[in-house]
């Protein structure tokens, strides 16, 4: 008796069909996906806080909802504008100054950064190479760098209020997220059942733990950073401390870190003479430079327990392969990937399990104990 053939034609024209809808469908959402990304991080990151509104506002989705929206208003939609519109409002003061600063010749390093271990009698020699070199051989070393920021800084901030209405849009797609949360989740909890089952599921769950963690530990540690620098930047009297606590959030954001930005501002309170507030402000750049190498691994383990290393690549590798949004990203891709991949390894087939010597045998397995037995 002839089996019945499997219709290949049948079955690869309906793949392809799926696969052009759903290339149809995110083209046509294009304009929305980086919104709607941002809107989905936030919304997740932040459920618990709905929740612990709602129970406080009389069981009231819609008043917690409102709360939420005012909240990532002021805490997201607002500073981002005005960290981007400071820098880019005081960009052209800061260059300026940089150029006056050269135009007028360079200074010497003071006595005391010779004395510095190791770092001093480094950083001495690399000063008055660019001393014998002059202004004009300075410019022109750093002119292809400044040339590639700006490039980079235009391409990513580009114009404030294209910005801001992406921001605002986000607010709204994570406030219809918000209102209707739980039927969202049980279908993506479903979606991800009927992919790869019970592990699936767990995969979906783990991803959203991961987008908390990581919420927690750049978001909050990139805020704390940048406002304890710019607190000290202005008690110390730096120039431009608004925008250097702006450029200082956003390099934590992007993971540069804030040293960057601390480091020649102490420098300059040095040089103006003012030990005493060089003194602090030298202190104060180690006390938050250091800052996220003990906040951010407990806020990323309060959110989802996976290897800091992990969530640390996957932050880079998300940054660098999909912008901004990949640091969200990437660590949930990392995260999911390296579940599944962990379980598949801890729970071998059985027929492999008959071939694992004695005491690489789980415990627990009822084949070794069946082999003991016998």
């Amino acid at each position: 008796m002839n089996e019945a053939r499997p219709d290949l034609a049948r079955y690869t024209l309906g793949v392809l069909t799926l696969v052009a809808l759903i290339i149809a469908s995110l083209w046509t959402l294009r304009p929305f996906l980086g919104a709607t990304i941002w809107a989905a991080m936030l919304v997740v990151a932040t459920w618990p806080a709905l929740l612990w509104f709602q129970a406080r506002l009389w069981g009231r989705r819609s008043l917690a909802v409102t709360v939420m929206v005012l909240i990532l208003l002021l805490l997201f939609v607002l500073p981002v504008t005005a960290a981007i519109t400071t820098i880019a409002a005081h960009a052209d003061e800061a260059i300026n100054a940089a150029k006056s600063l050269t135009a007028s010749g360079l200074p010497a390093l003071p006595d005391w950064i010779a004395k510095i271990p190791y770092l001093g009698p480094k950083a001495v020699e690399m000063w008055n190479d660019v001393l014998a070199a002059g202004v004009a051989g300075l410019q022109e070393k750093v002119a292809p760098y400044a040339r590639e920021v700006g490039a980079w800084l235009l391409a990513q901030a580009g114009v404030v209020g294209a910005l801001t209405l992406q921001f605002l849009l986000t607010v709204i797609v994570a406030a219809l997220m918000y209102a209707q949360g739980e039927t969202a989740a049980t279908k993506i909890r479903h979606f991800g059942f009927r992919l790869g089952g019970e592990r699936g599921e767990d995969a979906v769950v783990l991803a959203g733990k991961a987008i908390r963690g990581v919420a927690l530990g750049v978001g909050v540690t990139a805020i704390v950073q940048a406002v304890l620098g710019g607190i000290g930047l202005a008690v110390a009297g730096v120039p431009f401390a608004a925008f250097l606590t702006a450029l200082m959030f956003v390099l934590c954001i992007i993971q540069v870190g804030p040293i960057i930005v601390l480091l020649p501002a102490t420098i300059w309170v040095f040089y103006n003479g003012s030990t005493g507030w060089g003194v602090f402000m030298a202190v104060w750049t180690v006390v938050v430079g250091m800052l996220d190498n003990v906040l951010r691994p407990v806020l990323i383990k309060r959110g989802a327990d996976l290897p800091l290393l992990l969530i640390f690549a996957g932050v880079i590798g998300g940054l660098l392969g999909f912008g901004l949004v990949g640091i969200f990203v990437g660590p949930v891709i990392l995260a999911v990937s390296y579940t599944l991949i962990d379980a598949w390894i801890e729970t071998p087939p059985q027929s492999a399990s008959l071939r694992l010597p004695a005491d690489l045998r789980p415990p627990s397995s009822p084949i070794a104990g069946s082999a003991s037995s016998s």
